[in-house]
């Protein structure tokens, strides 16, 4: 077994996908010719694109699109290639746009690009560790101006607070209505943003005192999950292998990427930290953190943090989730849902 399928299974295990399937409904007076295409690609492949003509129309030329992105376009049937050199991760939806005989007609098919990065697995080192509430169902975790800020879920009890993580001495705290789920926060351009899970909503705060200074709805029909940025955009998971880019001035969803350990797509992304250029995801029901770049979704390293869990006490105690980066202490700080304690950390290879 490849070291990076060892690695995949510490966060999600081996997912199989059915390749280079077309769409239901495909018009068959065209189609793509599939006797090339590879079962899973990598971004130093190229793909070679035709259509084939069983009716043997004079065709004019073929426009290619990926991702409904035209890619280029050929003379009558001659073949195209395009390097998939700056594609993103994940499925890639091809369509040929068939001209002939002055009509139009549409192909349609699909090819998955992966990873071909083999992931490390990190080393991590407990510097210290601090009690943490057994009442707090973790969703966010994040350092602002030396102080720690913490969102939780469950409906009738999620809240945001700001505390000493040291002594576990609350400054502030809001509680959300009964209605929501909290999710992920960040702050970003001294505003704290805040998900919901299933509301499709979300809060922005004023850090300092918590007040709520707006409510806002999310652009696309997803779920809330983590959330971290980058200095500039917001970076949303929505429970699945997607990482969103949002941007915080008008909470417009930009784009996504798709998370991939080698050739294996890792869904269920959760808590996210933006950490020296990385995203650091925590993966739903692993008590692991994956370290994906953030340009095309591959994920670079691993910690396994299952050794954690050995050391909390709880009996209620569920996954890991939560990751904050002190810049101050250049140090992570990581703990779970109800766990009874946080664990400052650091990692290397």
């Amino acid at each position: 077994m490849k070291k990076y399928n060892f690695l995949s299974i510490i966060l999600l295990g081996i997912t199989l996908s059915n390749c280079g399937d077309t769409k239901k409904g495909e018009n068959s007076l065209f189609t793509f010719n599939k006797s090339e295409f590879k079962e899973k690609y990598v971004s130093d492949d190229v793909l070679k694109l035709a259509v084939l003509n069983p009716n043997s129309k004079e065709i004019d030329s073929i426009i290619y699109y990926v991702n409904d992105k035209k890619v280029g376009s050929a003379k009558a049937a001659d073949q195209f290639t395009l390097a998939l050199t700056d594609q993103k991760l994940g499925y890639q939806n091809l369509k040929a746009l068939v001209y002939y005989d002055g009509e139009n007609s549409e192909a349609t098919a699909r090819v998955e690009l992966v990873s071909k990065v083999q992931p490390k697995l990190l080393k991590y080192k407990v510097l210290n560790t601090y009690p943490h509430d057994t009442l707090s169902f973790t969703e966010g975790l994040e350092f602002y101006k030396d102080t720690l800020y913490e969102g939780t879920g469950q409906k009738g009890t999620s809240y945001l607070r700001k505390y000493d993580y040291k002594t576990g001495k609350v400054f502030k705290q809001v509680d959300l209505d009964a209605k929501y789920f909290g999710e992920g926060i960040t702050v970003v351009n001294g505003k704290l943003y805040q998900l919901t899970w299933q509301e499709k909503t979300g809060f922005i705060y004023n850090p300092t005192t918590l007040k709520l200074e707006k409510t806002f709805a999310f652009t696309k029909d997803i779920e809330g999950w983590g959330m971290t940025n980058d200095g500039k955009n917001i970076y949303q998971s929505d429970g699945t292998e997607k990482i969103w880019t949002t941007n915080p001035d008008n909470q417009q969803m930009l784009d996504y990427i798709n998370v991939y350990s080698g050739n294996t797509k890792i869904k269920a992304i959760n808590e996210l930290e933006w950490i020296d250029g990385k995203i650091y995801a925590n993966v739903w029901q692993k008590d692991a953190i994956a370290v994906v770049n953030p340009k095309d979704g591959t994920v670079e390293g691993i910690i396994d943090l299952s050794g954690l869990r050995k050391i909390v006490k709880n009996s209620a105690a569920e996954v890991l989730n939560g990751i904050a980066y002190n810049p101050k202490t250049k140090t992570i700080f990581v703990t779970g849902k109800n766990w009874d304690k946080m664990f400052e950390i650091t990692v290397s290879e």
